[in-house]
Formats: C-alpha cells, sequence, structure tokens
C-alpha cells in the first residue's frame, strides 16, 4: 500500500475544514495549514479541530458556556476550537496562533464570569479543556494530580473513592473547572480551616510562550508563585495541578436557617458580621440574602439564610454555637450529621445519595447573570443593612442574591504575599453581588446591569478602600480592562491592583520575565514591563 505523503494529508485536511472567504481572510485555514504541518498525527489533529463549518461546532462552543449573556449572536465567535486529548496537541496551537497573529482563549468549566475563556473581539481561538480531566488521588500520602480540565465536583468525587477522611478546600459549584478555578485562588466552605485552593497546591505543569512543558522546578519558584491565584490565562496554559488533600472527619455537621426580616433578620444578620471571623476554625457560616414571599401574607420580604459547615459532630457543635451565636437560636433538630462528601452535594443543592451528579460537567439551570465581589473590613450598620434590603424591593432583584462568606480562622494566618491573592488578616468577610435574570432582550440585560451597579455604587462607603478591592474569580471587567493590545502599566493596575493589591507589580514582573511579547492575553490579563509593547501594542 502507498503511504500517503505530507501534502496529500495537508490536502485532505484543509479539505475536511475548508470554510468560507470570510473565515479564511482572518487566516483560518492559514492556522489549519501549520497545525497540520506541526503535528505529528494530522488524523489526530483533524479529530479534535472544529471550524464553524464543521457540524459540531456550535455545540461544542456552548457545551461549557455557563452564563446565557455570551450565547448571542452578537458575541464574538472563535474562528477554531481545539479540544486537545493529549498535552501534546497544545504546542502546536500556541506556536500556530503566534504565527498566523491570533489570540488563545483556554477553557477549562466555562465560568469566567465576563465569557474571557471563549470570547474575545479580535480573531481568536478557543483552547478547550474539557478532555484532559485524568485525576489521580494518592489517599497514603494525601496528594492528588488533577488536569486543567477536570471540574471539582470530579474531583471530590474521586477523592471520596478513595478516602471518607481526606478532602480539598474548594469551591461549592461542583460544575467549575480546576484550571481557572484554582488559577485565581478558589474557596469553598473550608477556607476558614485550610486557607484557598492555591494555599494547597504544591506543584503544577504549564505550556509556556515557547511550547515548552514545565513544572514547578523548571519553571522556577516565581512562576510557580504567579500562576497560584494571579490567574493562568497571564501566563501560559495551565496543564494540571498537584494539590495537597486536607483531613476532614468522618463525620461533618450541616444546618440551614432562615430568617425573614419579621424574624430579626437584619439584627442576627448584624452580629453575625462582629464575630463569624472569630469561630473557631472548625465552624463556617455564610449568609445568603434573597428576596422571597412571605409565607404568611405572601408579601415581598427580605431572607438571610445562614448555611453552615461544622467540622465535627453536632453534640460539640450546639454549646459552640449556644456560647458564640446564640441570636441564630440553632436547635439540635436544625442539624444533620454527613460525611464531608455527602456535606458537598448539600451545599450545591443536590441530594446527598445523589454522589454521581458530580461527575456531570453542565449546569442544571444556565441562566443570564451579572456578578460584583466586596471585601468587608468595619460591621455595616443596621442602617445600611437596610439600605440594601430596600434596594433589593426594587423590580430587577427578584432573583438577585448577595452571598457573604466569612473570613478569619487559617485565611488570617496566611500572608498577603505568599501568593498573588492578597485578602487576608483585616476582611471580616467577602461579598458576592449576583443578580440572575430569564429575559433575552438587550434592553432588559441593561436594566439588571444597571442594578447591580447601582447596589455596587450603594455598597461603596461600608466596604474597603484604596483600593476597592474585587476577587479574580468573580470577573467584573466594570473596575477596570486592558486596550485592545495596548495596555500600559498604568492603565492595567486600574483593575490590577483591586484584585492583587502590592502583589500586581510582582506580577507583572513575572509576565515581563515569561512573556515579554504578551501573547498571552485578555481584557484583564497582567502586562509586560515592555516600553515597546506599552508604546506601539501588536
Amino acid at each position: 500500500m502507498k503511504t500517503p505523503t505530507i501534502s496529500s494529508l495537508l490536502f485532505a485536511f484543509l479539505v475536511i475544514f475548508s470554510c468560507s472567504s470570510l473565515v479564511s481572510s482572518d487566516g483560518h485555514d492559514d492556522f489549519l495549514q501549520c497545525m497540520s504541518l506541526q503535528s505529528n498525527n494530522h488524523t489526530s489533529i483533524s479529530n479534535i479541530v472544529y471550524t464553524p463549518n464543521n457540524t459540531s461546532y456550535s455545540s461544542i462552543l456552548n457545551f461549557s458556556i455557563q452564563n446565557l449573556r455570551f450565547t448571542s449572536e452578537t458575541t464574538p465567535k472563535p474562528l477554531v476550537i481545539v479540544t486537545p486529548v493529549h498535552e501534546s496537541q497544545i504546542q502546536p496551537v500556541i506556536y500556530c496562533a503566534k504565527e498566523n497573529g491570533m489570540q488563545i482563549r483556554v477553557r477549562s468549566g466555562g465560568h469566567d464570569y465576563e465569557g474571557l475563556s471563549y470570547a474575545s473581539e479580535v480573531p481568536f481561538v478557543i483552547l478547550d479543556l474539557f478532555n484532559l480531566r485524568e485525576i489521580s488521588v494518592d489517599a497514603e500520602n494525601k496528594t492528588a494530580w488533577i488536569q486543567a480540565g477536570s471540574t471539582i465536583g470530579e474531583l471530590y468525587y474521586r477523592i471520596a473513592e478513595k478516602s471518607q477522611t481526606l478532602g480539598f478546600p474548594a469551591g461549592v459549584c461542583p460544575t467549575v473547572g480546576a484550571g481557572g478555578h484554582f488559577s485565581g485562588g478558589g474557596y469553598g466552605a473550608l477556607l476558614r480551616k485550610y486557607g484557598l485552593a492555591a494555599d494547597n497546591i504544591i506543584d503544577a505543569r504549564i505550556v509556556d510562550v515557547n511550547g515548552r512543558i514545565l513544572d514547578r522546578i523548571s519553571m522556577g519558584e516565581d512562576l510557580f508563585w504567579a500562576i497560584r491565584g494571579g490567574g493562568g490565562a497571564s501566563f501560559g496554559v495551565i496543564l494540571a495541578w498537584k494539590i495537597q488533600l486536607v483531613d476532614v472527619p468522618e463525620k461533618v455537621t450541616v444546618f440551614t436557617i432562615d430568617k425573614t426580616l419579621d424574624q430579626n433578620a437584619t439584627n442576627i444578620v448584624h452580629r453575625w458580621q462582629y464575630i463569624a471571623h472569630k469561630f473557631d476554625e472548625d465552624l463556617f457560616i455564610r449568609i445568603l440574602i434573597r428576596r422571597v414571599n412571605s409565607s404568611e401574607d405572601s408579601k415581598r420580604t427580605i431572607q438571610a439564610t445562614f448555611q453552615s459547615l461544622f467540622l465535627g459532630g453536632v453534640d460539640r457543635l450546639l454549646p459552640l454555637m449556644q456560647q458564640s451565636f446564640p441570636e441564630l437560636g440553632l436547635q439540635r433538630e436544625d442539624c444533620t450529621e454527613m460525611s464531608w462528601i455527602e456535606s458537598i452535594l448539600y451545599f450545591a443543592g443536590f441530594p446527598i445519595e445523589s454522589r454521581d451528579v458530580l461527575l456531570n460537567r453542565t449546569q442544571p439551570n444556565v441562566r443570564y447573570f451579572k456578578a460584583k465581589s466586596d471585601y468587608v473590613q468595619k460591621p455595616i450598620s443596621k442602617n445600611g443593612l437596610q439600605g440594601i434590603w430596600k434596594l433589593f424591593f426594587e423590580e430587577e432583584a427578584e432573583e438577585a442574591e448577595m452571598i457573604l462568606s466569612p473570613y478569619g480562622g487559617r485565611m488570617d494566618e496566611i500572608s498577603e504575599s505568599a501568593i498573588p491573592f492578597p485578602h487576608r488578616a483585616g476582611n471580616l468577610y467577602k461579598i458576592q453581588h449576583l443578580v440572575y435574570w430569564e429575559e433575552e432582550e438587550v434592553e432588559a440585560t441593561q436594566n439588571y446591569i444597571n442594578w447591580i451597579r447601582k447596589l455596587y455604587s450603594y455598597m461603596a462607603p461600608y466596604v474597603s478602600r484604596f483600593p476597592r478591592a474585587a476577587y479574580i474569580n468573580y470577573r467584573d471587567l466594570d473596575i477596570g480592562v486592558n486596550n485592545n493590545g495596548n495596555t500600559s502599566y498604568a492603565q492595567a493596575s486600574i483593575w490590577g491592583i483591586k484584585y492583587f493589591k502590592n502583589n500586581f507589580n510582582r506580577l507583572v514582573q513575572v509576565k515581563t520575565k515569561v512573556d515579554p511579547a504578551n501573547f498571552f492575553r485578555n481584557e484583564q490579563s497582567i502586562p509586560p514591563l515592555n516600553s515597546w509593547w506599552n508604546k506601539n501594542g501588536k
């Protein structure tokens, strides 16, 4: 049998992915040709590349979109989607994107709040890592390797397969991808005991701008520092993390208690602010604020939901609560003992016996939403809280919520500069502001976004200042953006100082060293300190 030549394989490849003149004018087929030439196995490459003419293109694109705001016809679409099944298939994507002047957007779980992992205003390629999700748990040494395309739900599931007394301090939403979640910090109900996900990373693998696959030793401590909380997308393509698993008891205790305004919610929330950060580090109580209809007369009211994870049994929790937070009125019947993995399902809103749901990569209810974040360093007055309630009675707030997550404990003990995530001692709690809606119309979308901006403006006197701090995993382009390809240090620092405080400068230094030409970039990526780049762009 005659062996096919490189040219014949290339021709076949281009025929398979032939596209319109509109797309090819943007360098689309040049990229495909480059990919073919750079790859050893042309057939395997054709199986992982999707263009707009491919029948699977839309389903692949939409599969991991977690915010309907970015599913409209006006949302910019990628020229190509690449779904590698092996690490070696990533290097040609980087090389060919550079050669053809295309940006790369790397997607793990698709939860970027502003869609930056799958949308861009310039010609771009999505590098979708959902096939790279191998997880290897070493229960004896309490470590695990997790590929970047894995979700944290998959991680929790695999840990529980090996041990009922090991866990990991990552997020509450199981469909979040590990690649982005860990690189921005990542937190959940264990943060007061063990800190962030990023605080518990002990090694990593990354593809740099030159296509080299690096681990902690070969990348060096500066880059290893930067990708644990500084956002990995500025520095390369995260392939995998090695994490330190943490001890959890065989039985934990959970409770959820709702309090409306008629049930003294304002006073209890006010009191929580003074004590939640001082609780025993085994105790985490967060608050979810929503508008609801009163059960008695169906009138609108505000409900504060106190949701807790306690790393111990109910017999130890009850006296602790009576001593620390009697105002909540916790009773034994409010509490449920369960395993840590069951508490993951509980916090995610699933039946605790439905463990297999953690393997699902898609959320059951994807909606339109906009989010913001804040840090509170002094308790908000009762009058201040009542002003929040007033805003929640407005029409656009029907599906809005605020989530208040307490700090203290281990979070107070870790230095602001230990990793790029700087929000440590001095913060009582973090706020996530959220507004959801169902309407597709642009005008409706703008009304809801205007509402959350009004809430954010109202909160200004009550939250951190100079800077008004924010959390990068709750991405918010309202706080500042880079120019497309021509961003100065000064412009990027507008948003960068809010996310990273004094760590922003070190992140810029690392970026300058590892990606001086600013290939890995987006609307809120770390810029290099390069006078030519900042003057001319590319």
